[in-house]
């Protein structure tokens, strides 16, 4: 089978390997079709790392996929040869301290789908994984949304850190790529209406303004702090930090009322982020780290099945694995207003 291997910063390389065998009882063996490229995947093609998780090259990453079930070990019953699936990345032990206390996405044992010193990605003709990891797609449902289950289900796991929706007043999310619209669309989804948005690019708040932001604002071209205290007085209950950057993180601080929560969603190219100690102490802010989802999958394709949340806008290009080179560097240098882009196997 064809793949396409991480070869360098910046560089990717076609090759031939091996086609993946079943090896366990709830093995399945997943005919890839689409995968999306991720942030997280920019950071290992442009720097060769996040943290202290470190590329060996060559290395296959991706992890945003839809596949094919082509086989099914022995005891494989959720899904059969032929079915469409969605791809949960996170392979958990289920019997550590953080499994246990239903904290499956921080398992201590746990691999992903192209992280570093796991497991090989996505960008593979075939892939297997357990019977657990495969999500069956409604028949009104694409390859491409069924890929999309991935990147959605950050942000709906995001946005149901948010409890008593009926008493918050104003959310502001910072950061309006496919992270930040999936928080948007999942608290659309709750009946929650009046969402804020910032983000450099001027496309994606266009895209952002269509689909039910109230208020849109470019941090380069505007004073977003003052110009939200003017429109919003009162500030923000809820401030959703989706870009990885340490300017939007000082915003966020500055728009949120006393009593306010700062949801960390984005992915810092930094080891390090700082916060001016005083404010969030004086406003008594609580600041909340998002990782990855957790039991967030079956929700979101119930969404996208029953039309309560509709992400066709976000898919902006599609590639041949052939072009992949091509499509991570248009992402990696937001060119072409792109938003989602796509790899088709």
């Amino acid at each position: 089978m064809k793949k396409v291997d991480l070869t360098g910063i910046g560089k990717f390389k076609v090759v031939e390997t091996t086609k993946p065998q079943i090896k366990k009882d709830d093995d399945v063996l997943l005919r890839i079709d689409t995968i999306g490229i991720c942030g997280s995947d920019i950071h290992y093609y442009k720097e060769g790392k996040i943290g202290d998780q470190l590329v060996d090259f060559p290395f296959t990453i991706g992890h945003e996929c839809s596949a094919i079930v082509e086989e099914v070990g022995k005891k494989v019953a959720q899904v059969k040869p032929g079915d469409l699936v969605a791809i949960e990345p996170v392979i958990s032990c289920h019997k550590c301290a953080q499994c246990l206390a239903g904290r499956e996405h921080t398992c201590l044992n746990q691999t992903f789908l192209g992280a570093p010193g796991q497991l090989d990605g996505g960008l593979a003709g075939y892939l297997v994984m357990p019977q657990e990891n495969c999500y069956p797609i409604p028949e009104n449902l694409d390859a491409e949304m069924a890929m999309m289950v991935e990147p959605l289900s950050i942000g709906y796991y995001a946005s149901q850190f948010v409890r008593n929706l009926d008493k918050i007043n104003s959310v502001a999310i910072l950061g309006v790529g496919p992270i930040g619209l999936g928080v948007m669309l999942s608290l659309q989804a709750r009946g929650f209406k009046n969402i804020f948005v910032t983000d450099k690019l001027d496309y994606r708040l266009d895209a952002a303004k269509k689909n039910g932001a109230v208020w849109t604002g470019n941090p380069d071209k505007q004073e977003i702090v003052s110009e939200l205290k003017k429109i919003n007085p009162d500030q923000f209950d809820i401030v959703f930090e989706c870009c990885g950057k340490q300017e939007a993180l000082d915003q966020a601080i500055d728009i949120l009322k006393p009593g306010g929560m700062l949801f960390i969603v984005g992915i810092p190219e930094e080891d390090r982020i700082s916060f001016n100690i005083s404010n969030i102490r004086r406003k008594e802010i609580t600041i909340q780290n998002v990782r990855r989802q957790n039991k967030s999958f079956q929700p979101v394709i119930d969404l996208l099945s029953s039309g309560k949340i509709s992400c066709d806008f976000m898919i902006t290009h599609r590639f041949s694995f052939e072009k992949t080179g091509e499509a991570f560097d248009i992402v990696s240098n937001y060119q072409d207003n792109v938003i989602k882009a796509l790899i088709k196997f």
